[in-house]
């Protein structure tokens, strides 16, 4: 774990101690158990509520697991609520899987991008939706590029922004190339730092991984190392490294190979936006 000391030296000011309970003043985090190289100490679930209401919203219920669905039901019911509304950042397995079976324990429509991911009479998420439960207001901000359906949402009343997978509490995130671009991804997070100068939003509640009390840091951070990367990528291809497979051997020689199955994601995506750009 990393101490407070340490952290406050990170990109993105992480806090130091895993998630797990309250987050912000409308934000809890409830963490599944499915920690791996991929989802770091696992999923972020977190149940928003407006203070004072009997109403909450889940976002990214997360894999489909009982005991973890009936521990985010009951945390609402602990705290007085009933959950009203589930909402999915993307449908990747690990954020999406428990969505239909929380839908049938407590009743609430699930809402994303995929239709397919749907349940409950669920609506989709669109740019400029205001989702508004029980006073509480969350605004969506299409982010794709992690994927082609990856939404955030902004909780303005605590100067906060779900991040799903587009940014992480710790590390860096995948392009998921070929349903990720780089070139969406790029947009995104130029959309967020955005969203960091114009709307004030400072805190980063990200699908996995600490919070991240620095969001304009972050998201600077992310966005020089999606530059260094790609510079790094384009000098592997003049060098002779032709294969994706060559290029993550070459790019990515001190990380952990476990992650380079998923790095080879991103060289993809990356040596598509240097091809559609004519850089290679």
């Amino acid at each position: 774990m990393t101490n407070p000391a340490e952290a406050a030296d990170l990109p993105g000011r992480p806090r130091a101690a895993v998630p797990g309970g309250p987050a912000t003043e409308r934000a809890t985090c409830v963490l599944a158990p499915n920690p791996s190289v991929m989802t770091l100490d696992g999923t972020n679930t977190w149940l928003l509520s407006e203070p004072g209401s009997d109403l909450a919203v889940v976002v990214d219920p997360g894999p489909l697991d009982e005991g973890h669905l009936r521990a985010v039901v009951a945390t609402a019911e602990a705290a007085g609520k009933r959950i009203a509304l589930a909402l999915l950042t993307h449908g990747h397995h690990d954020h999406a899987d428990g969505a239909v079976r929380l839908s049938e324990l407590t009743g609430a429509p699930v809402r994303a991008v995929d239709p397919a991911l749907r349940a409950g009479g669920g609506e989709g998420l669109a740019a400029g939706d205001v989702i508004t439960t029980g006073g509480l207001d969350l605004r969506v901000i299409p982010t794709p590029g992690h994927t082609a359906d990856s939404v955030s949402f902004h909780l303005p009343a605590d100067r906060a922004v779900l991040t799903g997978d587009t940014v992480l509490g710790r590390g860096t995130t995948v392009v998921a190339h070929p349903d990720g671009r780089l070139g969406d991804y790029l947009d995104s997070l130029r959309r967020l730092r955005t969203l960091t100068v114009e709307e004030d939003a400072r805190t980063i509640l990200p699908a996995h991984g600490p919070v991240l009390d620095d969001a304009r840091g972050a998201l600077e951070y992310y966005l020089a190392h999606r530059a260094k990367r790609l510079a790094q990528v384009e000098t592997a291809v003049e060098a002779g490294h032709r294969s994706p497979e060559e290029v993550v051997a070459h790019v990515y020689a001190d990380v952990d190979r476990a992650v380079w199955p998923a790095a080879e994601l991103s060289v993809r995506a990356q040596l598509d936006y240097l091809g559609e750009h004519g850089l290679i």
